[in-house]
């Protein structure tokens, strides 16, 4: 298969396969004499499993090691397991930070409703200060 074919059956454009390469996820293909590269249709497969493991919220790199895992026929699904558990709590701790980011934004957004001139805005007067002084919503 041509790069176009894999990138149509895949679901994903061409650049996305070429980065893939790049970065060691998806194995270069071999080429014709003519120069077009030739895929097999595992690329595909492998293709569709890095798109799955995306949406799950798997990185890359944490990708790359979920397919070692997948290519050694004696690996045991509990190393499988522990790369998982530990993608889960990053994803767990990025949720908490999302949430308490909701919630600081969330106070802002109310003080804001006090209509006051833009320069005692209490968002923007938060974020003009230093990065190391505690944001406050008091408007101080």
């Amino acid at each position: 298969m041509r790069i176009g074919e894999v990138a149509a059956e895949a679901a994903v454009n061409i650049q996305t396969l070429r980065y893939y390469e790049r970065v060691g996820l998806l194995p270069p293909p071999g080429r014709r004499s003519s120069g077009y590269r030739m895929y097999g249709p595992e690329a595909v497969r492998r293709v569709r499993f890095i798109k799955r493991a995306q949406e799950l919220g798997f990185t890359l790199s944490e990708i790359g090691d979920l397919l070692a895992l997948h290519e050694q026929s004696e690996t045991s699904c509990a190393k499988v397991e522990t790369r998982a558990a530990a993608t889960l709590e990053r994803i767990a701790e990025k949720i908490r930070d999302l949430a308490n980011m909701r919630d600081a934004l969330s106070q802002y957004v109310d003080a804001c409703q006090a209509r006051r001139p833009v320069g005692e805005c209490p968002l923007l007067r938060a974020l003009d200060r230093p990065a190391d002084s505690a944001p406050r919503v008091d408007g101080a």
